[in-house]
């Protein structure tokens, strides 16, 4: 019996997922046909689909877990979340024709519905974003007993829940709005390549593009994971989907395996701050800022492909401290003409999208034309997708990837309304600047740390939202551009991916690569150590986004404080550069690369002839027979 009701309950999650694809395209391609139905579908498919599959991580039944309690409770939820929606929409509904009088009852249903958005947040994302939600829960209904330094006034429960489930500002806010109608398409883009065949084809592109460097498949773990990253979204998906064919043969080339999962983690995690779609968060800051899409790209641009040189770099010094060599030439991936002709499948699409968002048209409209073309061309091109089951399975896995998004969304919805309710985001901004003063370098250090905590656990677009709705009044008061702001938060949204306790990202790439998970996540913090300074360079070097008080001689010292920077910190925190280096020479190259990072040109001159110095020094004392075959083939 058990193992009847769990195939009809993967019938109907499966079902359900295609539904909330189908729902994606049609209000990227033809508009939003009405605010709460659209809201409340894109949510409530999400739960549904989150229940018939048994809350499980990844939305695929686990046959051997699902009993007769876990059978019982999900009949239970799903009774009453078909109450309490009914009861939303029908109050949404004659909501905007008049005003409506709630009863108690209504408030409760209200409570009852975020308290299993709370639930299958827990069940998807773990405790951490728990936390967040019940903290932030916490402080909108008890917040009055507290100190006076952070108490706020009482402000009922009845209210609570009006603003924060019976309105357009918590969990069916902006953040719903913009993800349901903008970033949904985009994964479903990305899940059409992947399932067609062309994620493959873009992979062994990758695998021709560095054969001749040392650590090959490293390399093309990189060049493959940034590729397919900025389209796709979601860092966690992105290491699963390039992560099964290029971390085993990494670690056949000899890298050990913790170092394998941490290079697809970082690589991946790093497909969300490249250009075009940068994981569809430039959409997300176009959106929230009004900064056109194109400048967005545009300044994102040299940070993205610094990023990805200094991964290049940390990889390459790795292979020839292990004495790795590049692949021998008969055991080369070679591109033959049908491979090129099939690229066109991926290419063409990011053509178009990029194309339609160029002449001003919106972003979804871009996302929905560019997975119209990826459609049809994969069909032309793959034949192995021209059956009804790919196609049936893309749609599907799309749409189990959107659930798990929207489900955090809505969640992340609940924090933004108490944030908006309680002030907390104007609190948290005096606490900063309390604490740091005049400093702008702590400032920037403090709000650094604040994202890297709010974004522990959370998918990169979500992790962006609620940064910036907690975060920005502190940002606002930093006197910096919107454009630097963001994109200096993007980038600790984007690394709390890899970064420890929670790094999300390093933790799936581990069981691929059968490692540690937080060694893994530590590793993965060390080779994207450039990440970590980029944020600062941005903000201390505007030039480097090409809109910011632009000139050739700052966009140089800005490329030239990058460069000493990555090299002191990378080669310290991986004691390799020629040869293996001690604790002193660490110490120095870590503080040199520091130092460089300092506003006041003195001070990071000192820093940049400090890393020079190192690097000069252990030239010099390099031994011979070690100082050999720096070629990089």
């Amino acid at each position: 019996m058990t193992k009847l009701i769990v195939k009809f309950s993967r019938y109907l999650s499966d079902l359900t997922a295609i539904g909330l694809t189908a729902l994606a395209i049609y209000v990227a391609g033809f508009g939003v046909f009405d605010e709460v139905w659209v809201r409340s579908g894109t949510v409530g498919l999400a739960l549904l689909i989150s229940l018939f599959s048994f809350s499980s991580q990844n939305l695929d039944i686990k046959e051997g877990t699902v009993g007769l309690k876990a059978i019982l409770l999900n009949l239970v939820l799903l009774v009453v979340l078909a109450v309490v929606f009914y009861y939303w929409i029908t109050l949404m509904l004659e909501q905007e024709e008049a005003f409506n009088d709630f009863q108690d009852s209504d408030f409760v249903l209200g409570f009852i519905g975020i308290g299993i958005i709370f639930f299958l947040t827990f069940r998807h994302y773990g405790m951490p974003l728990l936390v967040v939600c019940l903290l932030s829960f916490f402080y909108i209904t008890f917040g009055y007993v507290l100190p006076d330094a952070v108490a706020i006034p009482d402000l009922g429960w009845t209210r609570v829940a009006e603003n924060i489930w019976y309105s357009f500002d918590g969990v069916f806010g902006r953040p719903t709005a913009v993800v349901g109608q903008i970033v949904l398409v985009y994964i479903v883009f990305g899940a059409v390549l992947e399932t067609s065949g062309a994620g493959a084809t873009l992979l062994k592109f990758a695998f021709a593009a560095t054969n001749r460097l040392r650590g090959g498949p490293a390399h093309a773990a990189i060049v493959g994971s940034a590729m397919f990253g900025t389209m796709n979204g979601a860092a966690v998906a992105n290491v699963v989907s390039t992560g099964v064919f290029t971390i085993p043969m990494i670690k056949r080339t000899g890298f050990q395996p913790k170092f394998a999962g941490a290079v697809e983690a970082a690589a991946s995690t790093g497909g969300q701050i490249m250009p075009p779609i940068m994981g569809a968060v430039a959409f997300l800051m176009s959106d929230i800022t009004g900064i056109p899409y194109v400048d967005i790209i545009v300044a994102a641009a040299i940070p993205a492909i610094l990023y990805y040189l200094s991964l290049f770099s940390v990889v390459w010094l790795e292979a020839r401290r292990l004495g790795i060599k590049s692949i021998p030439v008969e055991e080369r991936e070679r591109l033959n003409s049908q491979d090129w002709v099939r690229s066109i499948a991926f290419v063409v699409p990011l053509g178009i999208i990029v194309a339609i968002l160029l002449t001003g048209r919106t972003a979804q409209n871009a996302g929905f034309f560019g997975l119209t073309s990826a459609f049809v061309l994969s069909l032309l091109l793959y034949p192995e997708y021209r059956s009804f089951k790919k196609i049936i399975g893309s749609l599907t896995r799309a749409g189990k990837t959107c659930a798990s998004i929207m489900i955090v969304v809505a969640a992340i919805g609940f924090v933004v309304g108490a944030v908006n309710m309680s002030g907390l985001g104007i609190k948290f901004a005096a606490a900063i600047l309390s604490v740091a003063g005049e400093s702008l370098f702590l400032s920037l250090v403090l709000v650094m740390i604040g994202c890297l905590v709010l974004g522990m656990g959370v998918p990169t677009g979500a992790a962006y939202l609620i940064i910036v709705l907690i975060i920005g009044p502190a940002l606002n008061k930093l006197g910096l551009s919107q454009l630097l702001i963001h994109l200096f938060v993007i980038y600790y949204g984007v690394l709390s991916a890899i970064t420890p306790p929670v790094a999300i990202a390093a933790f799936a790439a581990a069981p691929i690569a059968g490692s540690k998970p937080i060694e893994t996540g530590f590793v993965s913090v060390r080779l994207a150590a450039a990440g970590f300074l980029i944020p600062f360079i941005i903000v201390y070097h505007p030039s480097i986004v090409l809109l910011e008080g632009f000139d050739v001689v700052s966009l140089t010292w800005a490329l030239a404080a990058f460069g000493f920077s990555t090299a002191g910190v990378a080669t310290a925190l991986g004691a390799y550069s020629f040869d293996q280096i001690g604790i002193v020479q660490r110490v120095v190259r870590f503080t040199g690369g520091i130092a460089v990072l300092v506003p006041d040109f003195w001070i990071a001159a000192a820093g940049a002839a400090v890393v020079i110095a190192a690097f000069s020094l252990e030239r010099v004392m390099t031994p011979s027979h070690i100082d050999q075959n720096v070629e990089l083939s």
